[in-house]
């Protein structure tokens, strides 16, 4: 599934605002996963032993401190990328990098919703996680179109807003853990080329 708004300075910290800039996102990382992506700023403030003041002159926004949480997560995702982008199947490579942002998105409520509002918006801070996976889904979309398994008319936005759409359905079905599946192959079925084989590529 974060600058002027949340960019480290270019500057060094200085060790005390280091720290209250690590204890901030570490004490954000827990409250996200307890309580999503709402979770009250004033309370993670506290929790990191810092005044709201001191939160806000790191992380501007919500967006700002939500971006800078998802970094990690981000970085792998993107990792994960490039060596899908080496699979065989290019298609199949495709599916299983959607399914990965899926599963990401999922584990923090309101992360998918916020993803998608943001989707389009560079001056959101949520544009540091929204433009590189942008980037390196298009080099999947673009091996798997190449080799003729997904329709040329199927674009990385459309799969972006449709694998954060997948990721809202399942967080607000918790009671049904196949519905993301179910989804996604139902949008798979719709991405594949009617010249392709029913197995990929």
């Amino acid at each position: 599934m974060a600058m002027s708004t949340a960019r480290t300075p270019a500057r060094p910290m200085r060790a005390d605002a280091r720290r209250n800039y690590d204890r901030l996102l570490t004490e954000a990382r827990t409250a996200f996963a307890e309580h999503g992506t709402t979770a009250s700023l004033e309370d993670i403030a506290r929790c990191a032993g810092v005044g709201i003041g001191t939160l806000y002159r790191h992380f501007p926004t919500r967006h700002a401190l939500m971006s800078a949480v998802f970094q990690e997560a981000v970085a792998d995702l993107i990792a994960r990328s490039r060596e899908l982008a080496a699979a065989e199947r290019p298609c199949d490579g495709l599916v299983e990098w959607l399914g990965a942002i899926i599963t990401h998105a999922g584990e923090y409520r309101g992360l998918a919703q916020a993803l998608m509002s943001t989707c389009r918006d560079e001056t959101s801070a949520l544009s540091r996680c929204n433009v590189p996976l942008r980037e390196a889904g298009s080099v999947l979309l673009a091996r798997a179109r190449a080799g003729g398994a997904v329709r040329p008319d199927v674009s990385i936005d459309d799969l972006m807003q449709l694998t954060n759409a997948i990721a809202l359905a399942a967080e607000q079905s918790p009671d049904d853990p196949g519905l993301a599946g179910r989804l996604l192959t139902l949008t798979v079925q719709g991405l594949r080329a009617a010249q392709s084989s029913p197995s990929g590529d």
